[in-house]
């Protein structure tokens, strides 16, 4: 099974906290997350965030409806937490959120490691453009929702 990783780094310029506090609500992953991935929640709420939340979610890749269920096997508030795959379309995927001071506000780091049902040209033309637009609406909805970086 080939791992590949992407990362993505993006500086917000609110505290740490209150980063971390809206990333550990678990209904803000619906708001960050682009409206063709067909993202919903199913675990009933409230969802506590903690070491051993499971996550039950539905997600549309590609026209077929799927779901998804995470686990949080790391959890340190206002630092970091990690979600990993415990059902779904990967065969590997742990997700892994930093969260660090930087120049006045806060930097946020996403690491995710995965792997996919069929290698290589599937990550290639499918998976991974995917991850990237996932990600960069992401990057948009957060920067749009925590302000644009001041300009220095």
């Amino acid at each position: 099974m080939r791992i590949h990783t992407f990362t993505q780094e993006q500086w917000l310029p609110q505290p740490r906290g209150e980063i971390f506090s809206f990333f550990a609500d678990a209904r803000n992953l619906e708001a960050i997350t682009p409206p063709w991935v067909g993202f919903q929640i199913l675990t009933p709420e409230p969802i506590a965030m903690k070491v051993g939340a499971i996550i039950d979610y539905r997600i549309r890749l590609h026209g077929f409806s799927l779901r998804w269920r995470t686990e949080i096997t790391a959890w340190s508030p206002s630092d970091l937490f990690v979600d990993e795959q415990r059902r779904g379309p990967y065969r590997r995927w742990i997700h892994t959120h930093r969260f660090a001071d930087r120049d006045g506000g806060t930097l946020c780091l996403d690491e995710v490691e995965y792997a996919v049902p069929g290698g290589a040209l599937v990550n290639r033309w499918l998976v991974r453009p995917d991850i990237a637009r996932i990600f960069a609406y992401r990057r948009q909805v957060l920067a749009g929702r925590f302000g644009p970086p001041a300009i220095t």
